[in-house]
């Protein structure tokens, strides 16, 4: 099980974040030469890693009217400035961010972010309260919590629904789930990775068409790699029973397996269907596609499984279904919803079966990445495979628990690290202080929250997943250590948030001192 799905919907939903009323400060007159200079800039580099999926956005200082006006990001002239996830920090940094920053919007005057950095402008200091700090959390880390959640919802579902089923069950579910995260869901998730830059770079350069293109040797590419994956999924059996001392629940995990590599190209299209929207802009149609899949995934659970009776096999149909139909309400997003991005579609080409190559030693860096990241979880799984059925189904039932329990703390970050590097960035170091004592101390009441429900409900929580008495008794006796665990990961989250907020603006000052450094010789 990983901890990071990926989301796509955060910036949508922290775009108004931080959106202060214009305020105008002085500025020195501006030389033509330098402006010119300065238009002549092409690169402007940065590389923030922010822990899985998030993007920054960090409202930049415009002129008008012979000073400096700061435009929230309702703005059409704000530029929108995006992070990368630590899957993609090796990718990002052999690739030129030019067209992406360019896809953002426009790029600001070197002296007016001199005034913004202290030069011979100032700026108006906001201010802010610990209650508002709070409101500000409360009001845009619900709903990226909501989000986060439907994304991990499949993973919740199969495993809330197998576990009534058996302990057998469970455990081989649990077993092919981590074989399908390493030898396949990584790998399509580490490939569409490439697409961040590509579609990226060709959206921002004006040329709208070639996103569309390397969505479709995207597209044509993972088909082709779905042939090996899917011939491991198909001998897994084989391949787990000679691997875990379990030999029936390794068969098992294998038929599931067998059923589930039907799903495995919807998966696939819809991580790089997300791209081709996210390029343009459009951080809402995941979440668009995720509020109408899940209540039919859950209905799918439902009847196949309970109502049809048919157990294991009607979990990874419900699955199966699903995953094709991620695809499907992508489409209709944008062929009806938002038809307007159709513009990046050119329609299919026999371009797109050729030059493959800097596409796929692009997505490498990805593979590694992603692929590193689940293995550390799902090694978990295998290692407790060695120990019984009833500590595989335990450790299932505990590590979807940890998931959906991080995805709190985690939303939270992301608004926290937003938060603050817009007060940074605009220089409002007082308010920014008074936020930060606002953040440690709710991060402290979530690490308790946390650990007072896990540890309240050592007993009831597993009864929820499982009626199996043996398996209950190890999840309540596990739940202590991961609620002391879930304690010390808030803080780490903590940690984390703030300090992709103090990185967002200072990899952005460095790079600008840098092209005014230039502009001057």
């Amino acid at each position: 099980m990983r901890r990071d799905a990926p989301l796509t919907a955060e910036a949508q939903l922290l775009a108004p974040l931080w959106q202060p009323k214009p305020t105008t400060v002085r500025s020195q007159p501006q030389k033509q030469d330098k402006v010119d200079k300065y238009n002549e800039v092409k690169h402007l580099e940065y590389d923030n890693d922010i822990s899985s999926l998030a993007l920054g956005f960090v409202p930049f200082p415009f002129t008008s009217g012979g000073g400096i006006t700061y435009n929230t990001m309702d703005a059409p002239e704000a530029r929108r400035f995006s992070t990368s996830t630590a899957e993609r920090v090796g990718l990002l940094k052999s690739h030129d961010n030019a067209a992406k920053q360019r896809q953002y919007g426009a790029i600001p005057d070197p002296s007016d972010i001199e005034s913004l950095l202290g030069g011979e402008g100032t700026t108006e200091e906001l201010g802010t309260t610990a209650g508002q700090e709070a409101k500000l959390l409360l009001k845009y880390s619900v709903p990226l919590m909501g989000t986060y959640l439907l994304q991990y919802s499949f993973s919740l579902v199969t495993i809330f629904v197998v576990g009534h089923i058996g302990t057998d069950e469970l455990g081989a579910v649990s077993l092919a789930t981590m074989t399908a995260n390493i030898t396949g869901l990584a790998i399509y998730e580490g490939l569409a990775t490439s697409l961040d830059t590509l579609c990226a770079q060709a959206y921002g350069s004006g040329k709208k068409t070639m996103v569309g293109l390397h969505l479709q040797r995207m597209i044509l590419f993972m088909l082709a790699v779905t042939i090996p994956i899917g011939a491991i999924w198909l001998c897994s059996g084989w391949i787990l029973a000679a691997l875990v001392p379990e030999k029936a629940i390794a068969h098992l995990a294998g038929y599931y397996l067998s059923l589930l590599l039907a799903g495995a190209p919807g998966y696939a299209i819809f991580e790089a269907g997300k791209r081709f929207t996210q390029a343009q802009g459009l951080f809402n149609a995941s979440l668009f596609v995720l509020l109408i899949a899940t209540p039919i995934n859950i209905a799918l659970n439902y009847v196949f499984v309970f109502v049809l009776d048919w157990d294991l096999t009607g979990a990874a149909l419900a699955t199966v279904l699903s995953n094709n139909l991620l695809p499907l309400l992508l489409w209709i997003y944008v062929y009806f919803v938002n038809p307007s991005s159709l513009e990046c579609w050119g329609g299919f080409t026999k371009a797109a079966f050729t030059n493959w190559g800097p596409m796929a030693k692009l997505a490498v860096p990805g593979i590694v990445m992603v692929e590193t990241e689940w293995l550390a979880f799902d090694i978990l799984t295998f290692s407790t495979s060695y120990l019984s059925t009833a500590h595989l189904a335990a450790q299932s039932i505990v590590m979807t628990l940890a998931v959906a329990i991080y995805h709190v703390p985690f939303s939270v970050g992301v608004a926290v690290s937003t938060r603050l590097g817009n007060l940074i960035g605009a220089g409002s170091l007082s308010a920014a202080r008074t936020a930060t004592k606002t953040y440690i101390l709710t991060f402290l009441a979530i690490g308790l929250i946390d650990f007072t429900f896990l540890t309240a409900c050592r007993n009831t929580l597993p009864k929820a997943f499982t009626s199996d008495p043996e398996v209950v008794s190890i999840v309540a006796t596990v739940l202590p250590l991961l609620a002391a665990f879930q304690f010390a990961d808030s803080t780490t989250a903590l940690v984390n948030a703030l300090l992709r907020g103090l990185e967002e603006f200072e990899s952005l000052r460095t790079g600008l001192e840098g092209e005014k450094g230039r502009s001057k010789t």
